[in-house]
């Protein structure tokens, strides 16, 4: 039998339907908060997980069978350090526990940082573009 682990998800919907029930309802509580958060961000399946897209990869999230997890990257955990106190950290991953609500507010200001940041780096890139063309 396969491990949840190896198996290839094609959709966020496939990955969300393999999770246990408790999992599933938070994951699904998630991915609204962070749809909100980034109206025009494409959902994807990136490391066999649930992410979004944003001008480049914006976030991933995970259920496990303890906690779930959210991935903004290293340097975001970093910004948002005071903020994460209460919360399990490793390189790039916070870790919420199951039995505790979701940090509504903490999820969207870290998406919200996120979109602004790959925005602003797309913007950069365009700027660096535009400049190497002569007008």
């Amino acid at each position: 039998m396969e491990t949840k682990q190896k198996i290839k998800f094609s959709t966020v919907d496939e990955y969300l339907a393999a999770q246990p029930e408790q999992v599933r309802t938070v994951l699904k509580k998630l991915r609204q908060i962070i749809k909100k958060a980034a109206p025009g961000a494409e959902e994807v399946i990136s490391y066999r997980i649930p992410a979004f897209k944003f001008h480049g990869m914006l976030v991933w999230y995970a259920g496990f069978k303890d906690h779930y997890s959210l991935f903004p990257f290293a340097a975001t955990l970093h910004v948002f350090k005071d903020k994460l106190k209460p919360y399990e950290l490793s390189k790039g991953t916070i870790r919420f526990p199951l039995n505790k609500p979701v940090p509504v507010k903490l999820v969207t200001e870290i998406v919200k940082y996120r979109v602004k940041e790959n925005l602003d780096k797309a913007q950069r890139k365009q700027d660096v573009k535009n400049k190497g063309i002569k007008k």
